[in-house]
């Protein structure tokens, strides 16, 4: 980084939960690495009334209850440092006439602290405000460069549409005011890092890219899962559901770092191309498809550990007769020469057993089978297990001879995990994500071609629930793997889902990988 040139963080909804849980000390961690530019200053934006000093000190509140990591300040006097450069203005964020009085603390921040009026702006506010403060910072020109070598940039969280045409309808009205190349759609799922060594791992170790294909491959299963049920965003989940909240973003994203062919370079545009080349040529799904191959349910009340569970439709502004699915689990098909024919399984849920996800390569089976478990079972395929979280690592698993007498065969597994490598640290995805952006680095950001290309694929399943509310929405106990039905996706007789944490005690909520 060239750290001569500085930049105002500009935080829209600063005062928000967002802001304080994972931004800042995020900010704080990469001060403590020193990678963030000397001349560097975050301007809050929000409703709510309140100083630079209140600002600081709800700021320092949030790096104390939520860093990840060390303090983020080794000594007082860098604390205090880090903490000076956080400015806080309140605007109406609906009012564009308020946008002067923002445009006028920018000038004067830019004047302090010499940031070259380069300026990243961040919507951490709810989605139907994005359009309005897009708009808003185009009419003031703060979208424009008018200093040579400055930039602006915009970073959106998700959810980037509600649907296809609402995703097509904002891209076009974010290109309005911002050139795609100013735009980074954030999803901090591919900010982790196991989520980037998929790339390693396939292209750079030329054991496993030959096998990379339908020839060897019988299919791929992705597994999201999280232990925990909506909790207080009943309002927002129940307009939502896991297809849209988990599905159309995270999860096809990670499809499509499987999946993706070799890109020509590491830039950027290479790998955003072949990643949306997946997209294009995911089938698409008929209503016969999504009616056999697309699986939902719904949490219901159940005792885990002792305590009682509320089913969802029992959870704060969750609709008493709510049809809105907390888990999917769906096969489908990618048709392209490197994958047909191979199926691809996806699955997430609230409220299941453990938080995990894991992406699972199955192997083809060897064609003749010569040796047997010491159970007398066939040998189930190979594996490779990419643990996302926790445990973050990865595992391959063979078959092996039991010593002694014979050829029984037991399976064992061959695995790293990142805990190994003490001398390092595992960055937060948010740390990661706004390096990049601070950097121009838009390789893990969704480009908007692919945003629309995903809500084409999940459209139809969303056109089908609204349009047959009768459509099967499976029950399962919190706590559980999901509606049984789920496992009737995979249609090979020697293949099931992997379920992880097996060995899981009643008192412990650590997985291994």
């Amino acid at each position: 980084m060239d750290k001569s040139k500085g930049l105002i963080l500009v935080i829209f909804g600063a005062s928000g939960d967002l802001t304080v849980r994972k931004l800042i000390p995020a900010l704080c961690d990469l001060k403590n690495q020193q990678l963030l530019p000397k001349n560097f200053a975050v301007l809050g934006v929000g409703r709510t009334e309140m100083d630079d000093k209140a600002f600081q000190e709800k700021m320092l509140n949030g790096i104390r209850e939520f860093l990840s990591q060390t303090p983020c300040a080794i000594a007082n006097d860098s604390q205090e440092e880090f903490l000076s450069k956080l400015h806080y203005i309140s605007i109406n964020t609906s009012d564009s006439n308020d946008y002067a009085r923002l445009k006028q603390r920018l000038s004067a921040l830019d004047s302090q602290y010499n940031t070259s009026e380069n300026y990243l702006f961040y919507l951490a506010t709810p989605p139907n405000m994005y359009e309005v403060i897009i708009n808003n910072l185009g009419s003031h020109e703060l979208n424009k460069n008018t200093v040579p070598d400055s930039w602006k940039r915009i970073i959106i969280e998700k959810p980037f549409g509600y649907d296809l045409n609402s995703a097509r309808d904002l891209n076009s009205k974010v290109l309005k005011v911002f050139s795609e190349d100013q735009v980074y759609r954030i999803d901090h799922y591919l900010g982790k890092e196991t989520v980037q060594n998929i790339l390693v791992t396939r292209f750079s170790n030329g054991i496993f890219e030959p096998l990379w294909n339908r020839n060897f491959i019988h299919h791929i299963e992705v597994t999201s899962a999280e232990s925990i049920g909506v909790e207080n965003r009943g309002g927002y989940y129940d307009t939502a559901g896991a297809l849209r909240d988990m599905i159309q973003n995270h999860l096809l994203q990670i499809v499509a770092l499987v999946a993706m062919e070799p890109p020509a370079t590491s830039d950027a545009r290479s790998i955003r191309n072949e990643t949306l080349k997946v997209f294009q040529s995911l089938r698409p799904l008929t209503e016969t498809d999504i009616e056999q191959n697309v699986i939902r349910g719904q949490y219901t009340a159940s005792t885990i550990k002792g305590k009682q569970m509320a089913g969802y439709r029992d959870e704060a502004n969750v609709g008493y007769c709510s049809k809105t699915e907390t888990y999917v689990a769906m096969k489908f098909f990618i048709d392209n020469w490197r994958w047909s024919d191979v199926p691809f399984y996806i699955r997430t849920g609230k409220h299941l057993p453990i938080r995990v996800t894991e992406i699972v390569i199955h192997f083809k089976p060897s064609p003749h089978v010569l040796f047997t478990k010491e159970t007398g079972v066939p040998m189930t395929s190979n594996q490779l297990v990419i643990r996302i979280q926790p445990d973050e690592g990865i595992l391959l698993k063979f078959g092996m001879k039991v010593p002694g007498s014979g050829f029984k065969v037991q399976e064992v597994g061959m695995d790293f995990h990142y805990s190994q490598l003490s001398d390092k640290r595992l960055p937060d995805a948010y740390e990661r994500l706004l390096l990049d952006c601070i950097l121009g680095d838009a390789t893990l950001f969704s480009r908007g071609d692919s945003v629309e290309a995903t809500w084409s694929f999940i459209d139809p399943i969303l056109k089908l629930w609204k349009e047959k509310p009768q459509t099967k929405l499976f029950g399962y106990p919190a706590g559980t793997w999901g509606p049984e039905n789920a496992d009737s996706l995979i249609d090979s007789p020697d293949h099931t889902w992997r379920y992880p944490c097996k060995n899981l005690t009643a008192d412990s909520n650590y997985c291994e990988l």
